[in-house]
């Protein structure tokens, strides 16, 4: 049986530098390796411990979370959160004084993904405006200004633009999988339809699954909703599924998000025998998949679908047009099974109506012409023949990719050098900033500390002489 302890009231100092989680994961980790906590101790809820420091359930969350990373605490279903029974060796945990890893992480957000900085935008996800096709979007933005006066007196349809969703489904239905028109949810891209998943299916505490590396902005995006993270391992070889199923397991998560096709930042994609896998854990575990599928277009007709594997019993499928199109469009779908949906939209309606009627015209007016799909297959040519200049440009300077890109806009590489205090990829990152230079460095996409010094580079900037230059000095 676990034992339980009065719980004492922390020592927290909000005028301390460093963040209350940074400071409550050091306390509690020195109280558990001077064993003043035991192995099998239950910890508080996470209510309890809120409540009795003064502080918000999700700072409780996100400093249980960081425990779990470390070793120190486990989590049972049903039961809460206790002392691990076998504690790491000499766990590396925060001290009180050090700044909030993920709090500096998210400071380079809005310049990643603003597209309004001056300098060489290495290390963001768009690609040059003149790339996508600049007469078909802007014939498409023009068309869809025609809009009747009649559309202009409501919201827009909830689910988003029929035309939009009926051609949509009909290209699913002839290139993956069968789908109706009323089993898709327009939304204002991938990043709002993450956000909808996570408000309907979640609620604070629960374990949600993703890769590491993964895509950045769902961290912070999890945390927020006081869900907590844990990552699965992705490297090379896709998955480490012993890892997921370890995980599963012991955590019971409520959904996984997963990167198939094209993975950010790695550009690799799951094999069938992998999708089939993580297919029958999620059946196994009875949790969800969020099948990311943002590059679908930009990747060969034959990679994996979990969503075309599952016939969406419990796969929600994720897609969006910013890669093919413009991310400014912000045109997003969801595809669920007719059961979900209703709740999908319920949420999308409370949270923020509907989505744009005009941008979704513009979208269905840009991907029924002829020329849209020469225009993607040129786009796909021209990032094989930039990846394949960043691999040897990068080359050059002395790093070696993580991962060799099966397509798409990335290319993930550094040095095999340990990062220290005052040379990592964050340090590196800010001096590329004062040089003209946006980086996105691997403590971006991943929870553990990196072992490398590595970057995210965008293929359609990364063989600039300048970033060469800027590199070769680091060395």
């Amino acid at each position: 049986m676990a034992r339980s302890v009065a719980w004492p009231l922390l020592a927290i100092d909000r005028n301390r530098r460093g963040s209350l989680v940074d400071q409550i994961v050091a306390t509690i980790s020195a109280m558990v390796n001077e064993r003043q906590l035991g192995a099998g101790t239950k910890m508080p809820s996470v209510r309890q411990f809120a409540k009795c420091n003064g502080v918000s359930t999700f700072t409780v969350v996100e400093a249980y979370e960081r425990l779990l990373q470390l070793g120190l605490l486990s989590s049972r279903r049903g039961s809460g959160f206790f002392v691990a029974r076998s504690l790491p060796q000499a766990p590396c945990a925060p001290t009180p004084c050090q700044p909030s890893l993920q709090s500096e992480i998210d400071a380079l957000a809005p310049d990643l993904y603003s597209g309004q900085v001056e300098a060489l935008p290495v290390g963001a996800g768009w690609l040059p405006p003149e790339w996508y096709g600049e007469n078909t979007i802007l014939d498409a933005v023009r068309h869809a200004m025609k809009i009747p006066a009649s559309r202009l007196r409501g919201y827009g349809h909830p689910l988003g633009f029929p035309s939009l969703r009926q051609h949509l489904a009909a290209t699913l239905s002839s290139e993956l999988f069968p789908v109706e028109p009323d089993q898709i949810l327009l939304t204002n891209g991938a990043t709002h339809a993450f956000d909808l998943v996570l408000r309907t299916l979640t609620r604070p505490g629960d374990v949600v699954l993703v890769e590491d590396p993964g895509y950045s902005n769902l961290l912070s995006l999890v945390r927020h909703h006081g869900c907590v993270p844990v990552g699965i391992a992705r490297t090379e070889s896709g998955l480490d599924m012993d890892e997921l199923a370890r995980q599963a397991a012991l955590l019971h998560p409520k959904l996984m998000f997963v990167n198939t096709v094209l993975q950010n930042p790695l550009g690799t994609s799951l094999s069938p025998a992998q999708a089939h896998r993580l297919l029958a854990l999620a059946e196994q575990y009875d949790f969800w998949l969020v099948e990311d599928d943002i590059y679908r277009e930009l990747a060969a007709p034959a990679e994996a679908s979990l969503a075309a594997m599952d016939g969406l019993r419990r796969v929600i499928r994720v897609g969006s047009f910013s890669k093919t199109l413009s991310p400014v469009l912000r045109v997003g779908s969801l595809c669920a099974s007719r059961s979900l949906i209703p709740e999908l939209l319920r949420v999308k309606m409370v949270a923020g109506l509907t989505t744009s009627e005009i941008n979704e015209r513009a979208v269905f007016h840009a991907t029924s012409t002829r020329g849209y799909r020469r225009m993607v297959e040129r786009l796909a040519s021209q990032l094989e023949d930039a990846r394949e200049r960043t691999v040897d440009a990068l080359r050059e300077v002395g790093m070696t990719p993580l991962a060799q890109p099966r397509g798409g806009m990335f290319v993930s590489a550094g040095w095999q050098d340990a990062p220290t205090a005052a040379r990592n990829g964050r340090s590196i990152a800010d001096a590329a900033l004062r040089a003209g230079i946006l980086l996105a460095p691997g403590e971006f996409f991943t929870q553990r500390e990196p072992k490398g010094i590595w970057f995210r580079f965008n293929a359609a900037y990364a063989a600039n002489p300048q970033l060469r230059d800027f590199l070769r000095a680091q060395r």
